[in-house]
């Protein structure tokens, strides 16, 4: 049984979300403030965090940063649309995905089991930038510039390849514009927003086909892979 903490100061939030994951096979955790949740992380070492974001004592961008230095746990932000630019600062600091409050249950826990299906990925499905990258429909080798999807062989240009790279190396999560505009054109990053969603509908036209949707935008926000259509 997947262990799940819950960090939010809003009582009723937290009876709602502890409601729902129990009754679906999940144990639950809970604590009121950011502090706290360390606390009860480094104590009971659950397998997912879900965190609000702005929280009293320690927000919720505080607490990502600390578990971030100690685990790699997966971290779901809840985050008000007021708060955009907090919650792309926490995934940027390692956040895994982020829901918008007011948010649906059914997609919450969608998201929950997304991140515990990554987590319990065998090692060898694990990215690295060296080797071969295997998630989902995808394989990915850098030395030899070969993607295969679905087993049919696809030709990326060099920058579409690097797209589809730093997607799959963390496959399931969102990354940000900004991490992607880094990761490809490096410190000519800032200000490529409309140049990253030209090259996201190029890659789009050549791996998605029919029923087959792998790559989701989050608005204002950046990204995410989902190696298998089905996983969301």
């Amino acid at each position: 049984m997947s262990r799940i903490l819950i960090v939010d100061d809003e009582p009723q939030i937290t009876r709602m979300l502890r409601a729902s994951l129990v009754s679906s096979g999940y144990e639950v955790i809970k604590a009121g403030n950011g502090r706290e949740g360390l606390e009860v992380f480094e104590s009971s070492k659950p397998d997912l965090v879900i965190t609000d974001l702005s929280m009293p004592v320690m927000d919720g961008l505080a607490l990502t940063e600390a578990i971030r230095r100690i685990s790699r746990v997966p971290i779901i932000v809840l985050s008000v649309r007021a708060t955009e630019g907090m919650k792309i600062d926490a995934l940027d600091a390692g956040a895994d995905d982020y829901v918008t409050k007011p948010f649906a249950m059914p997609e919450l826990l969608a998201r929950v089991r997304a991140q515990l299906r990554r987590q319990a990925l065998p090692p060898q499905e694990s990215t690295t930038p060296e080797g071969t990258l295997n998630a989902g429909d995808f394989e990915l080798n850098p030395e030899v510039h070969r993607v295969l999807v679905r087993g049919v062989d696809v030709r990326l240009t060099p920058k579409e390849f690097q797209l589809l790279a730093a997607l799959l190396q963390k496959p399931d999560r969102i990354l940000t514009h900004r991490a992607l505009g880094r990761f490809i054109w490096g410190a000519a990053e800032e200000g490529q927003v409309e140049k990253l969603r030209t090259l996201v509908a190029q890659l789009r036209k050549k791996i998605e086909h029919g029923e087959h949707r792998y790559i989701h935008s989050e608005p204002w926000v950046g990204y995410r892979l989902t190696p298998s259509p089905e996983n969301l």
